[in-house]
């Protein structure tokens, strides 16, 4: 059984799906620890009502980034992970941190990715007037929002959209998608290679598995 670390800083919905599909038995792991910079995050009151252990590592008060990821990455390895999931975890990572985790540390984004990396991508499709958005679940690189795609799921723009309820039309499929990943990855099914994406030893096309 896979050990999961889960990093947050907000309402941990996506943690929660999460903890939702390993009590239901599909996913075949567990996870160790959340881990959130944020004190207040609802996340780790979710951690508690599920009896996950807890922890807060505030970046402030750390003299630089480096610094923070060199203790992040410690307490983290404390629960061993073989996957590092990154659920609303809203800070940069460095080279180093992003590193040493290569190949077992997913992030969720949420747009349809290489579209609209880093802030207010439900905002931007809006403007652009797209057609269509959605969510990516992706591996880790350095490049912010930039590493392989895994899944994504697809939502229809509807004429006089808000950004809240576009946002809510996305995060429906974020749930969705995200738990499927972790399962991929914890049946040995997901793998990163050479900077590709294989499931089930078959390379997946660049925008992730569900590219039609």
């Amino acid at each position: 059984m896979k050990s999961i670390v889960v990093l947050i800083s907000g309402n941990g919905t996506n943690l929660q799906s999460l903890i939702d599909a390993i009590n239901n038995q599909q996913i075949d792991g567990r996870i160790s620890a959340v881990i959130s910079n944020q004190a207040d995050a609802y996340g780790l009151t979710r951690a508690a009502e599920a009896g996950i252990t807890r922890a807060v590592l505030s970046h402030k008060g750390f003299a630089d980034r480096q610094s923070y990821d060199a203790a992040l990455m410690a307490e983290i390895d404390r629960f061993s992970p073989d996957l590092v999931v990154l659920a609303g975890f809203m800070r940069i990572l460095s080279e180093d941190f992003v590193a040493h985790y290569q190949g077992r540390m997913l992030n969720i984004h949420p747009s349809l990715l290489p579209k609209y990396k880093g802030l207010h991508t439900h905002r931007r499709a809006l403007e652009a007037k797209d057609s269509e958005h959605g969510a990516s679940v992706h591996f880790v690189t350095p490049e912010l929002d930039g590493g392989p795609v895994v899944l994504q799921a697809k939502v229809p723009v509807f004429e006089g959209d808000t950004e809240q309820e576009l946002s809510e039309r996305v995060r429906q499929q974020e749930l969705c998608i995200y738990p499927l990943v972790v399962k991929w990855f914890c049946t040995d099914r997901l793998a990163l290679k050479d900077g590709q994406v294989f499931l089930d030893n078959q390379k997946v096309p660049a925008q992730g598995y569900a590219a039609d």
